[in-house]
């Protein structure tokens, strides 16, 4: 009597596996978020969705007595963009705003790479003299500044007239729209290069030595190593440096406004700050004050765009 040998059974490879547990996040970075969300909520919410409601309203005589503002939908903003002195004094913000930021840009990197090259001591008197500018109050900046120019004991025009065959003794710097600019150029430059120094030698003090050793080795000289690894390296940090001088240099307000106390006033001498301020403020045309502080939200929305959309691209592929 034979016996049939029966193969072992393999085991199903085709059997379906058991749903994986959904990974689940941490609930805690959430939970954290809450206040600081919250604050930017009452904080900034309250602001800016009263500068909306207050953009479709028409501000007049009548709203000073008490009577409330008249609603009247788009004709704000339709005012605003038919205005050709809005436009020209909006292009003129949007120039101040690029030649300023570049100026700062390329001053605060050379200062920047000036401190990594010379010795420990002069760099901590270059880091203290733009620490000591930097922490100047506006106020204090704009009263030096004053001194400076001034038109009849200036140190500007005094060391100017020493040069021969020049005479500035009682010339106005303020008088003239693009010497005006020029000065509050210089003023802001001034008191933002600092902050791009410090930023970017921080950048540079990550940047490793075996990079630049292999770079040398490679045979790239000091501006092939600078141009090609290090200003990639730290192209982070002058991105974000970038952006916010824009932001801050298309709302400049306080510098503008004094020099226009120490000089000449007018539209001439207008950025959009001080068109704003001058709207609502000196005309209280808060509704189309407000239109107009809309306008440059959504020009500063559209800077910083792109640096966004950039940050929310790299989350998603992280």
């Amino acid at each position: 009597m034979t016996t049939t040998a029966t193969a072992p059974e393999l085991p199903d490879t085709q059997a379906p596996h058991p749903p994986r547990a959904r990974r689940r996040r941490p609930k805690l970075p959430y939970v954290l978020l809450i206040p600081a969300i919250a604050t930017l909520l009452i904080g900034l919410g309250y602001p800016v969705t009263w500068q909306i409601i207050n953009s479709f309203k028409e501000y007049g005589l009548a709203q000073q007595f008490g009577q409330p503002a008249e609603f009247i939908g788009l004709q704000n903003y339709l005012n605003l963009f038919t205005d050709a002195q809005f436009w020209t004094i909006a292009l003129r913000s949007v120039v101040f705003m690029a030649a300023t930021a570049a100026l700062t840009m390329v001053i605060g990197i050379a200062f920047a790479l000036l401190m990594r090259a010379i010795p420990t001591w002069s760099r901590i008197v270059l880091q203290v003299s733009m620490l000591l500018a930097w922490a100047m109050p506006i106020v204090a900046q704009m009263t030096v500044a004053n001194w400076l120019i001034d038109d009849r004991n200036g140190v500007v025009n005094y060391l100017l007239t020493l040069i021969p065959g020049v005479d500035f003794i009682g010339h106005n710097w303020l008088i003239e729209p693009l010497s005006f600019f020029g000065v509050a150029l210089t003023i802001i430059t001034w008191a933002s290069v600092p902050f791009v120094a410090f930023s970017v030698y921080a950048g540079l003090t990550q940047v490793s030595e075996e990079v630049l050793e292999a770079a040398q080795l490679d045979g790239a000289g000091r501006f092939q190593t600078l141009r090609m690894v290090i200003m990639p390296i730290i192209r982070p940090v002058l991105v974000i440096l970038l952006l916010l001088q824009l932001i801050w240099d298309l709302r400049v307000f306080a510098q503008i406004q004094l020099l226009q106390d120490f000089g000449a006033a007018g539209e001439r001498y207008d950025l959009l700050g001080t068109y704003i301020y001058g709207l609502g403020i000196g005309q209280s045309q808060f509704g189309a004050a407000s239109a107009a502080a809309m306008v440059v939200l959504a020009l500063t929305i559209g800077v910083s765009w792109g640096y966004v959309r950039r940050l929310l691209k790299e989350d998603k592929e992280s």
